[in-house]
């Protein structure tokens, strides 16, 4: 993860935003999140199962969540295939999901921005999934869940458009957008 976030060149703008109230600490696996008070997940490889069962363990005891999980990143990537740092095209996170009651699925309804408080291209869905233990509220149409989870939250995003490259004005337009989601979902 250290060597995702030391690309050269200038930083990506979401970089300072979160730099603003909190220390960074890039981490390669969940399996022992334990430390962290808040943790940021947008686009993430699939977990290995012993990885789900930490980051429910952690979310239960008290973590706080935002996790961008979009279905079809439409985001074009500079790293090629098969680079560690190029962000997955489409986010395996199933047995999480499942687990929290929930499914996420692509929305073929193609809405773009239409409405949502934040960009979207092409946005994912998520649902509760019938006879689940309702855990979450879904919200915007099913663009967010706020979750609690034991003594914790989680807020899932179903698109990571909002943290697409950005300069000037929309940057920073992006950046109050972020801060707005990261104080609902690491509030206590």
């Amino acid at each position: 993860m250290s060597a995702r976030l030391a690309v050269p060149g200038k930083p990506h703008w979401a970089r300072p935003v979160l730099e603003e109230s909190r220390r960074l600490v890039p981490l390669d696996t969940l399996l022992a999140p334990g430390a962290l008070a808040d943790l940021l997940i947008a686009q993430p490889r699939p977990l290995e199962p012993a990885e789900n069962v930490a980051l429910d363990g952690w979310v239960r005891s008290g973590g706080h969540l935002l996790l961008f999980a979009d279905p079809l990143l439409t985001s074009e990537s500079r790293f090629p295939l098969g680079d560690p740092r190029r962000p997955a095209d489409t986010v395996l996170l199933s047995p999480i999901l499942t687990h929290w009651g929930l499914a996420l699925r692509e929305d073929r309804g193609e809405r773009e921005n239409a409405g949502m408080p934040f960009p979207v291209n092409a946005p994912g869905e998520l649902s509760q999934l019938p006879g689940a233990v309702a855990l979450c509220r879904i919200e915007e149409g099913g663009l967010m869940a706020q979750c609690r989870i034991g003594k914790g939250s989680a807020l899932i995003v179903a698109d990571a458009a909002l943290l697409e490259p950005a300069e000037g004005p929309a940057a920073a337009q992006r950046g109050r957008m972020l801060r707005m989601l990261m104080r609902r979902a690491f509030a206590p």
